[in-house]
């Protein structure tokens, strides 16, 4: 009975051993598989594989990297980890962890792919100096536009204003005629007189230096007469009587030319009053002076 159960006790024992043993096998079984480098970071490979287009493979300081060579690829040549480049394709042989990567024990390629793959390499880094070239040109290209662009609108600006501007003065020069009475005197006269009363000079005088300060004057002289006489007469005796005026504030007082408008002589026109009596007559034998100011060239408009 003893012996039977110490057989018992050494076929569990065997068993278990079998079961270790058979465990690291599996465990220790290493899986090959082929593929093309699609990128590498550091200790980190991306494989693209018939069965997967990223597989992590992990190279560690113990993989050995070789390139094949000879005619029957049997022969090996050591190789750095830095040969390991993108569009390389590879044979890896390792173990899967427990995060399905492929923990790299021995990698090989062979030297045609690997020269391919450099040259492919070579070729990126001429287009990405390219393209970056491209791209500081365009972003230079992009500035100066943007600069242009900025200058245009500012001319443009500036066109505009000057339009404006245009269009403003258009308009203003446009109303010449609309005038504001700044001030004015009235010279009387005596029936069938033209010659100025000396007591108006110093008036006349007075208000051609008012004149001079506001902006864009013009001095209007109107002469007007009575309707006792002929219409004839009256309309001689009018413009008379505004050409003296005139006369005085050319000469007295020193109004240019160019500020005075053209004597206006008015006849028998606009009667202060209706009736024939005296006052009414002395009314109308005058001279009405007025300082217009234009109100478009004082921009008053």
């Amino acid at each position: 009975m003893a012996r039977i159960k110490s057989l018992g006790i050494v076929s569990i024992a065997f068993l278990a051993l079998m079961f270790v043993a058979l465990s690291s096998t599996i465990v220790s079984a290493q899986t090959k598989i082929e593929g093309v480098i699609k990128g590498r970071s550091g200790s980190e490979i991306i494989l693209q594989t018939a069965d997967s287009p990223k597989l992590i493979v992990l190279l560690t300081d113990s993989t050995d990297v070789a390139q094949v060579v000879g005619a029957l690829k049997a022969r090996k040549k050591e190789m750095s980890m830095a040969a390991l480049i993108p569009g390389l394709p590879i044979q890896v042989e390792g173990n899967i962890n427990a995060d399905n990567q492929l923990v790299a024990t021995k990698i090989r390629f062979k030297g045609d792919d690997l020269q391919q793959a450099q040259a492919i390499q070579a070729g990126l880094a001429e287009t990405n100096q390219q393209a970056q070239q491209n791209k500081a040109e365009l972003e230079k290209q992009n500035a100066e536009l943007a600069a242009q662009n900025a200058a245009l609108s500012e001319q443009q600006k500036k066109i505009a204003a000057n339009q404006a501007a245009i269009a403003a003065n258009t308009a203003r020069f446009g109303q010449l005629n609309d005038y504001y009475i700044y001030d004015e005197v009235t010279v009387y006269f005596g029936n069938g007189k033209t010659k100025v009363d000396p007591k108006y000079n110093p008036q006349l005088v007075a208000l051609a230096e008012k004149a001079k300060d506001v902006k864009g004057y013009m001095i209007q002289v109107k002469g007007y007469a009575s309707s006792s006489g002929s219409a004839s007469l009256n309309q001689k005796l009018s413009d008379e009587r505004a050409n003296n005026v005139t006369n005085i504030l050319l000469q007295d007082g020193h109004v240019p030319l160019t500020n005075m408008l053209a004597p206006g002589a008015m006849g028998e026109s606009r009667q202060v009053g209706n009736d024939k009596t005296a006052e009414s007559e002395a009314q109308n034998r005058r001279v009405v002076v007025r300082v217009l100011q234009n109100k478009a060239i004082a921009g008053l408009l």
